[in-house]
Formats: C-alpha cells, sequence, structure tokens
C-alpha cells in the first residue's frame, strides 16, 4: 500500500487490514481526501486475496467529529451537485469483504455515517453518535436520514437528526447502532479479535452472507429469501464447502481455500 495523507495504512496482519483515521488537528474531519483515500484502499483490498476484512478506526478521542466544514463552506450548489465524495461513499458502501470499525469518542455527522457504512462496530464507552447537521442548516447528506432510520426506528432517527443530540455507546448499542460497548482501551483489540476471527472464515460464503444481510435492508422478505437462497446454493458448488463438512465430520480445523 502506498503512503496517504489524511490516513494510516497497516499492513495487512492475519488477513486484517487496518486504515487508520489519521487527521487529528482536525477531529479526524472527513474532507473529500480522506474519503477518497479511504475509496482508493479499499479498491486496492478488494482484488487482494490476503485482504479478507478490513478495519477501520480512527484515534482514543475521536473516531471522526463529521465532514469538513471549512471545506463545505466553499461550495455553492454547483459545488455540492458536482461534489466527488458521493462516488467515494458508494465505494465503501459496496466494498464486498467485511468491516469492523473501532469507535472512541465522537461519531459525528459524516462520521456516524462512516459507522453505519460498517458492518460490526465496536465501541469504547466513552462514545457518542449523532447527526448534529441540522445546526447548520443542512440535513446528512451520506446516507444518514436512509441508513439510519433503517438501522435504529423512526422515532429515534427523528430525534437525532431533527434535534442534533447525540447518544451514548450504550444506548446507540440499544438501538441496534453498534453491537458491543468495551472499555476505551479495549475496542481496538476486541475490533481486531472480531477481525481476524471472520479472517479465518471461508472467503466466498463470508461476502454472500454479508451481500444476503445487505439486500434484507433494500428488498422485500419473499426477494431476500431467495436471494438467500440462491447464494446458499451457489456455495454447494464450493471447495470451502465440502472441506467445512468434512472437516466437522472428521472432527479437525477446516482449512478454507477461497475456492
Amino acid at each position: 500500500m502506498q503512503t496517504y495523507e489524511d490516513i494510516l495504512v497497516d499492513s495487512v496482519q492475519d488477513g486484517v487490514l487496518t486504515i487508520r483515521l489519521n487527521r487529528p488537528e482536525a477531529y479526524n474531519a472527513l474532507r473529500t481526501q480522506l474519503l477518497s483515500e479511504i475509496a482508493d484502499v479499499l479498491a486496492q483490498a478488494k482484488d487482494d486475496e490476503t485482504v479478507k476484512t478490513v478495519l477501520i478506526t480512527g484515534n482514543d478521542k475521536v473516531f471522526a467529529a463529521g465532514a469538513d466544514i471549512k471545506e463545505m463552506a466553499s461550495l455553492d450548489a454547483v459545488g455540492v451537485m458536482n461534489d466527488p465524495r458521493p462516488a467515494h461513499w458508494r465505494a465503501i458502501a459496496q466494498f464486498p469483504k467485511p468491516i469492523v470499525a473501532a469507535v472512541n469518542g465522537f461519531a459525528l455527522g459524516g462520521g456516524c455515517e462512516l459507522v453505519m457504512h460498517c458492518d460490526i462496530v465496536i465501541a469504547g464507552d466513552n462514545a457518542q453518535f449523532g447527526q448534529p447537521e441540522i445546526n447548520l442548516g443542512i440535513i446528512p447528506g451520506a446516507g444518514g436520514t436512509q441508513r439510519l432510520i433503517r438501522t435504529i426506528g423512526k422515532s429515534m432517527a427523528m430525534q437525532l437528526v431533527l434535534s442534533g443530540e447525540f447518544i451514548s455507546a450504550e444506548q446507540a448499542r440499544d438501538f441496534g447502532l453498534i453491537s458491543e460497548v468495551t472499555i476505551p482501551e479495549r475496542s481496538f483489540e476486541r475490533a481486531m479479535e472480531l477481525a481476524k476471527k471472520i479472517a479465518t472464515k471461508p472467503p466466498i460464503a463470508v461476502r454472500l452472507a454479508k451481500e444476503s444481510l445487505l439486500k434484507a435492508y433494500e428488498t422485500t422478505l419473499d426477494s431476500g429469501l431467495n436471494i438467500e437462497r440462491k447464494a446458499f446454493t451457489m456455495l454447494a458448488a464450493t471447495q470451502d464447502r465440502n472441506e467445512g463438512i468434512a472437516a466437522f465430520m472428521e472432527k479437525r480445523k477446516p482449512e478454507f481455500k477461497g475456492k
């Protein structure tokens, strides 16, 4: 991986590629360049067979406090219309491998939207989540109104978006926005544990499972069940499926090859 200005990219460790948001002076504000760099890393990781899972994190005090307001202020309506950021967000949303997030401190605005682009989220008990865009006379612009209501329900989504209030890590877990709460010092460690565990699973099954789960947001139950069944049937033709069944019957650890 190349060197980036706004993120740090660790070497792949046990199948896990770690991306660290690295604009501490700006509370990891998600300017266009930062999003572009994440999209570029994911484009490379998509076809890298050594990468099984991606872990995204910030620092001990902040995950990402929102969009870069100075950058946003420089755009008029035409600038917003031609903004390249929606393409970067799409690249994150369409990444086929699992993304785990470790969150400490603020995850606000675009930071909260980035959380919702991840598949599993572990947060320190110092984390706070919210969509405070209303305080600037705008609304969430990277899926916040759409993903939030599908994740935490109408009433709470309305409360966060319309009031600009924040919620705690414990509330975020109870509402289904994140999966676990830890002490801040353990959030990254726990996220890495999960990422490494997922990296040991059969890659094709992991991809199809993620795809099937995400389709549940977008389609009817009947259509979703058809998608699930097709994926289940496709996996019957994989070597990993045969290996998994054989290992179970032989009481040994499976050796998945991604084939």
